[in-house]
């Protein structure tokens, strides 16, 4: 059978979520709590890969077993046994061609600003010192739906096969003393909402310009956009699939 897992974590103490050789990894942790419940070797599929430091509120992976196994039961489990800043909320069955990156139809990502320096918040947004106006904020987000190939805004030497990304919602929003970005795509490009955020703020304390943005854009340069901002204020909030992925009991 297979299985969607979903679950949210806290970045600061991960590098990433995709497992590799010598650093720890939220897909490592994950992996080893199932397959010591489970009793039997389990691998799973993240819906995609948060890079180290990064935050998730929401994220899917698959995991394929023939355990027989209570589904609120194995949630309890896993989060007795997860360490703290790893969280699952809920385990179902889907078809078993289901795939968790394959089949996602669109994510979405907040970015935090801090406005005013607070001793809670140091690990979950980037305090910034300067003003930026929001209104040129918005009008260089807006920018961003007149194109779809953001290769200036990819990290370099990233194997993808196309740089086209449907950006379907963007927008900054003023939230008590901070500064909230979200953004939401079919896909993203790997650094990509960073490297955005990075270049909005060039705009927002006027360093460029908002028309800018266009000129960046079709250059398709990575070094013509702005600085990639910090890990810590990134979360992967939400990673929406068709209705008919579930597996009816």
């Amino acid at each position: 059978m297979r299985y969607f897992i979903e679950l949210s974590y806290n970045g600061k103490n991960y590098h990433g979520w995709q497992k590799q050789p010598n650093a720890i990894s939220v897909q490592e942790v994950l992996e080893n709590a199932l397959s010591t419940i489970l009793g039997q070797n389990i691998v799973v599929m993240g819906a995609g890969r948060t890079d180290a430091g990064v935050h998730a509120k929401q994220l899917f992976a698959h995991m394929d077993t023939e355990v027989v196994f209570e589904s609120e039961k194995l949630v309890y489990q896993l989060n007795s046994f997860l360490p703290e800043d790893v969280a699952i909320h809920s385990i179902f069955k889907v078809k078993p061609d289901i795939h968790a990156r394959f089949h996602a139809t669109s994510r979405a990502y907040l970015y935090r600003i801090a406005l005013q320096k607070s001793p809670f918040n140091v690990d979950q947004a980037y305090y910034l010192k300067h003003n930026l106006d929001i209104d040129k904020l918005n009008k260089a987000t807006k920018i961003l739906f007149e194109y779809k190939n953001f290769q200036c805004f990819s990290k370099t030497h990233t194997d993808v096969k196309t740089y086209n990304c449907d950006i379907m919602k963007a927008a900054w929003k003023l939230v008590d003393n901070e500064l909230h970005f979200t953004i939401k795509a079919d896909r993203f490009l790997r650094n990509m909402v960073r490297a955005i955020v990075g270049t909005l703020i060039n705009v927002g304390v006027g360093k460029i310009e908002v028309e800018d943005l266009h000129t960046i854009i079709a250059s398709k340069n990575r070094s013509n956009a702005g600085f990639s901002v910090p890990a810590k204020g990134l979360y992967l909030t939400e990673v929406a699939y068709p209705d008919t992925i579930k597996l009816n009991d």
